[in-house]
């Protein structure tokens, strides 16, 4: 069965071992260092009124989680954040990934976000895919803005604009 609910501090090393994971293995990121616990907690306690982070547990074991961040620092961006979703290798292919962007999406309207945007690396099909389903669109391919793996790497830039609430 599968429970998505709000991560709490307690959550974040098993959140820390799914990204890490991600950022050895994968294009999903462009870090390319492992992330300290020291720097998860300070980035998991950035995360104010409209920037919720979520984790999906299957069978009680977190299998993922998904998060609204800041898009810039600027304060013209407030209403604009960026959304991240991670799956655990052993659970990819459930509709985890699909539940969570559902979830975080929709969140990101009752915090009174404007827009939310994603970047999701070339060749992630199944997330583009993902991500139309629940009401983004292509608004751009950033050419070569990535270098891992000794591959330069294109980046699709999806948007999802909240409609206007009264």
């Amino acid at each position: 069965m599968l429970n998505i609910r709000s991560a709490t501090p307690e959550d974040q090393e098993r959140i820390l071992e799914i990204y890490n994971e991600a950022v050895l293995n994968t294009t999903a990121t462009f870090d390319t260092e492992p992330r300290s616990l020291e720097k998860q907690l300070k980035w998991f306690a950035g995360h104010g009124k409209n920037h919720p982070v979520f984790v999906a547990e299957h069978d009680g074991v977190i299998a993922g989680w998904s998060s609204l961040s800041p898009w810039s620092d600027r304060c013209a961006y407030d209403e604009t954040v960026e959304v991240s979703v991670y799956v655990h290798p052993g659970f990819q292919g459930k509709g985890i990934g699909s539940r969570l962007l559902e979830m975080i999406t929709l969140e990101g309207a009752l915090r009174k976000n404007h827009t939310v945007l994603s970047r999701i690396t070339e060749g992630n099909e199944a997330s583009i895919h993902i991500h139309e389903k629940y009401g983004y669109r292509l608004v751009g391919v950033m050419k070569e803005v990535g270098f891992k793996f000794g591959k330069r790497l294109d980046v699709h830039l999806m948007q999802r604009v909240y409609p206007a609430t009264s």
